[in-house]
């Protein structure tokens, strides 16, 4: 092997392992059993993708112990129910922290919450506790929030305050970006593929070539402005819809990809290229820019493809926590009922043995 030319070494390696030399791999999924083949870094979930896992016959066992755990902690059914997705997602992490030498991302559940500061961070901060008591560091955890104005806020409290490391989702603005450098999260996932998603619904061109992509362009512009600026926050491209685009960005902070391409790249043998590079953004031609709450809102109102994709991507990802509280409702009323049954025929039975023990029987 010392006598092949590191060209023809490079061909006969997979695309997948050329691309972990330049960047971090991140696992974007819920299904653990999928991560052990590829090896990455870290894991990446969200409601979508526990929700597809909750349903698969393998992950049983989880959803059975967060239904009984909701249970256990009672109150009123509402409750229940909340109690029981929260330890669901953290189960699905601390399965997924055994697969991963690295951290797994938790999302605070998108929707209403995702415009209110506070009601962001003590979920946060509930999930970290369930984490605490399974023996998991909030260290090998990131909380997931929307990158609303609100969302990147909540971000900057639970680092600043609680130290408590966080990773925007949903993020398809500059704006959005700059916001988030500015609050010191730790970490970004601009949406390559819902940007490019976009362009090809609303423009007359249907295809592009990589170094091309909006999404691929969008994200560049992101890393070069954090490096050239030495922000501290990194950047983790997401949402993607080829490998083309995966490749495009070799050398940005993180990228989190999904099995299926994963599974792309392991297969594909071409040279994969560093394309972002750290000092050669310092000499980029992007100006400093502040953005408090009024610049946001007009700059993020100003990208039309960003304010559409940040609205459809919180409904998304609500209708599909809405599917999982659905399902998780069910089993609970279920099991509650099942419970109640065992607690009134036991009751009955010792009730019975009672009366037999006086009566002399």
């Amino acid at each position: 092997m010392s006598n092949v030319s590191p060209d023809k070494r490079r061909k006969m390696e997979s695309a997948l392992n050329q691309l972990k030399k330049h960047t971090v791999v991140v696992a974007d999924t819920g299904d653990f059993n999928a991560i052990d083949e590829y090896k990455p870094q870290d894991a990446t979930t969200n409601p979508s993708l526990i929700l597809a896992a909750a349903k698969m016959p393998a992950y049983q066992l989880q959803v059975d112990q967060a239904i009984k755990y909701g249970i256990a902690k009672g109150g009123t059914e509402e409750e229940q129910v909340d109690n029981t997705m929260d330890k669901l997602f953290v189960s699905f992490g601390l399965e997924i922290l055994k697969k991963v030498p690295g951290r797994v991302s938790t999302e605070v559940t998108p929707g209403r919450l995702s415009f209110d500061k506070d009601e962001m961070v003590a979920k946060a901060l509930k999930l970290i506790d369930l984490y605490k008591e399974a023996g998991i560091s909030k260290d090998r955890v990131l909380i997931k929030l929307s990158s609303t104005w609100e969302g990147i806020q909540a971000g900057k409290e639970l680092e600043e305050k609680h130290g408590v490391h966080c990773n925007m989702t949903l993020l398809f603005s500059f704006a959005q970006a700059v916001a988030c450098a500015e609050a010191k999260v730790t970490l970004i996932s601009p949406f390559v593929g819902r940007i490019f998603d976009w362009y090809k619904d609303n423009t007359d061109r249907k295809s592009y070539e990589p170094h091309e992509d909006p999404g691929v362009l969008s994200v560049t512009k992101i890393y070069n402005y954090y490096k050239k600026f030495g922000y501290s926050t990194v950047v983790m491209g997401a949402s993607f819809r080829n490998t083309g685009q995966v490749k495009a960005l070799a050398g940005c902070d993180l990228l989190t990809i999904s099995p299926g391409l994963l599974a792309e790249l392991s297969e594909d043998h071409s040279v994969v290229t560093q394309m972002l590079n750290g000092e050669k953004a310092k000499v980029c031609d992007l100006k400093k820019v502040h953005m408090d709450e009024k610049a946001f809102r007009w700059e993020h109102n100003e990208d039309r493809m960003a304010v559409e994709k940040l609205s459809d991507g919180i409904r998304k990802f609500a209708a599909d926590a809405i599917k999982l509280e659905t399902m998780i409702k069910v089993r609970v009323c279920f099991e509650s009922l099942h419970l109640g049954i065992l607690f009134r025929d036991r009751t009955m039975d010792g009730v019975r043995n009672q009366g037999r023990r006086e009566r002399g029987e």
